[in-house]
């Protein structure tokens, strides 16, 4: 069975990077040597076209495997990642879109300087989307690697290597014209890839019995259960167990002998191997929650401490950011005009709400079938060993195969994506320009994350992905948005609000990967800044600016003209 599905999950990753070059291949058959193609895609992107690459771009490991881990661990809860995405592309369509496209800016650092007219504010957006794009990339990352190691067993930094591989050899070959090609074909193979064995799956959970995930009980092991922790873990036993233990447990060395565990806190080291039998309670990894499946279905229903906040922060940062992403954001110059860049956006809502009915089924299906998951903390796991756990054999091995298949075009298209925005940033800061400095801004942008995945902590993909788009929503979306709709926006405005939200938003995110655990509301404030810094950004950029009027430029007035009225009517 093992060896079933890492033979499936090899001829997927191969079976993608095939399409993935015969796309690339077809979508730069017109060359790209003229810098428009490289970060530009010359302007001639259809909206359909372009709102399946930015779709694609969206669904990154979070979307894929995250999403489902976090239904696992956590239930209705998690429900706010695909609300909170979707909806923040509708306030993306609604105010930023259509005139972000009529200024004429490819990057936000381009749109700063132009509507400001200050390189510092220039300076400081790029630095914010430097760090916005590595915090993007680093879940993209740990996807890979943890697909690889649990389909097929190698080191997670295959998949990293993977990733890199790809990514360099698709940009730099041929920037945006043959990314958005390979993009917008990856979303209907991510769509296909999840949806198929999802309704495969819910035919075979009701061919089982249908069992109810919601009752008034902790997790149980449905069947024998023989768990191995790769890495060593503390977990929390909500009742009394026995189970046959190879390795250490709370510091003795086991044989296969049976062994109690009573309620509360053990030690399990890493390479240890229990045997749970049928019926047993599933120990849970410390940091996260034991729920009954009443308070799993049920929003805020588990009285955790400052979980109201966390919930809504995370939406607020998720939402915000949204708005606020590079990557997303210069996928509209691609649009041929403003009207074109509108409909794109509008598009994206409808195909980002088809992809997610499948995710939370597949986390749901998890807490029934693979609640082992919740003991190594492994959740990430749960959308790649479902299929084996309910077809055993060459139809699940096929089933895994598919939804492999997804994973990896959401890995690789969404770093693509990232790196082309931030290697566009880079380059226009370059004196140099032009293609030789994108291509050494690709470098630099695949570097940062590479040299530092290894040293971030466990961390699922979803909280690597909200701490990049709480970035966004601290120093970005406020700057877009007063610098869109309000012409009394100044530079030092502008720069005093990217300082505070920006600064504040990627210290409190390196304390979280690097930092020891924080608890109480400093742990909250920590974990979830949003609903604290994004007013607080915003405010200290109307403020300063309030405080400074005679620094308004003086061509706000034609700027503000530019961005609110059609092309024909106002003169480039």
């Amino acid at each position: 069975m093992i060896v079933q599905a890492a033979a499936a999950a090899l001829t997927a990753l191969v079976a993608v990077l095939g399409l993935v070059t015969a796309v690339g291949v077809h979508g730069r058959r017109r060359g790209v040597a003229a810098t428009g193609d490289l970060q530009a895609a010359s302007r001639g992107v259809a909206p359909l076209w372009n709102a399946s690459a930015i779709s694609s771009e969206y669904i990154s490991a979070a979307a894929f495997l995250g999403t489902a881990g976090l239904v696992l661990a956590y239930g209705a809860d998690m429900l706010w990642l695909p609300i909170g995405a979707t909806a923040g592309h509708v306030l993306l369509v609604a105010f930023v879109t259509a005139p972000l496209r009529r200024s004429g800016a490819y990057t936000v650092s381009d749109f700063a300087e132009w509507r400001l007219g200050s390189p510092r504010v220039r300076r400081l957006v790029s630095l914010c989307v430097c760090f916005i794009g590595w915090f993007y990339l680093l879940p993209q990352f740990e996807g890979a690697g943890v697909t690889l190691r649990v389909l097929t067993g190698a080191p997670v930094w295959a998949g990293w290597a993977v990733v890199v591989g790809v990514s360099l050899a698709l940009v730099l070959s041929g920037g945006m014209r043959s990314i958005t090609a390979v993009q917008a074909v990856q979303f209907w193979v991510k769509l296909v890839a999840v949806a198929v064995p999802a309704v495969a799956l819910l035919a075979l959970w009701h061919l089982d019995g249908g069992a109810d995930p919601t009752g008034d009980r902790v997790p149980r092991f449905g069947r024998p259960t023989a768990v191995t922790v790769q890495t060593a873990v503390t977990v929390r036993v909500p009742a009394p167990i026995a189970v046959a233990a190879h390795g250490t447990v709370d510091g003795v060395r086991h044989t296969g002998e049976r062994i109690a565990l009573p309620a509360g806190r053990h030690t399990v080291a890493a390479g240890a191997r229990l045997l749970f039998p049928k019926g047993a309670v599933v120990p849970h990894v410390d940091r996260l929650p034991v729920r009954t499946g009443s308070t799993w279905a049920v929003p805020n229903a588990h009285g955790e401490e400052h979980g109201l906040y966390a919930t809504y922060s995370a939406l607020l940062g998720v939402l915000l950011g949204t708005v606020g992403l590079p990557h997303i954001l210069m996928r509209f110059y691609s649009n041929p005009c403003g009207r074109a860049a509108r409909r794109t956006a509008a598009m994206v809502p409808a195909l980002l709400t088809l992809f997610y009915v499948f995710p939370a089924l597949y986390g749901t299906l998890g807490r029934v079938y693979t609640p082992e998951l919740l003991m190594t903390g492994d959740t990430d796991a749960t959308i790649l060993t479902l299929p084996q756990r309910l077809a055993p054999g060459a139809g699940g091995a096929l089933l895994t195969g598919l939804i492999a298949s997804g994973a990896f075009a959401a890995f690789v298209s969404t770093s693509c994506g990232v790196v082309v925005a931030i290697a566009g940033t880079v380059s226009r800061a370059l004196p140099c320009g032009g293609a030789a400095a994108f291509r050494a801004g690709v470098v630099v942008a695949l570097a940062v994350p590479f040299a530092v995945v290894g040293r971030v902590g466990p961390q699922g993909a979803t909280g690597l992905v909200t701490l990049a788009l709480t970035v966004s929503a601290c120093s970005l979306c406020p700057l877009l948005l007063l610098g869109i709709w309000w012409r009394r926006l100044t530079p030092a405005g502008a720069a005093a609000g990217l300082v505070t939200g920006g600064g504040l938003a990627v210290g409190a995110g390196v304390a979280c990967l690097y930092g020891a655990p924080w608890h109480g509301w400093p742990g909250a404030l920590l974990a979830q800044p949003a609903l604290v810094v994004v007013p607080l950004a915003t405010a200290v950029m109307a403020g300063v600016s309030l405080l400074t009027p005679r620094s308004v430029p003086r061509r706000a007035a034609r700027a503000m003209a530019r961005l609110h009225l059609p092309e024909e009517i106002v003169p480039r």
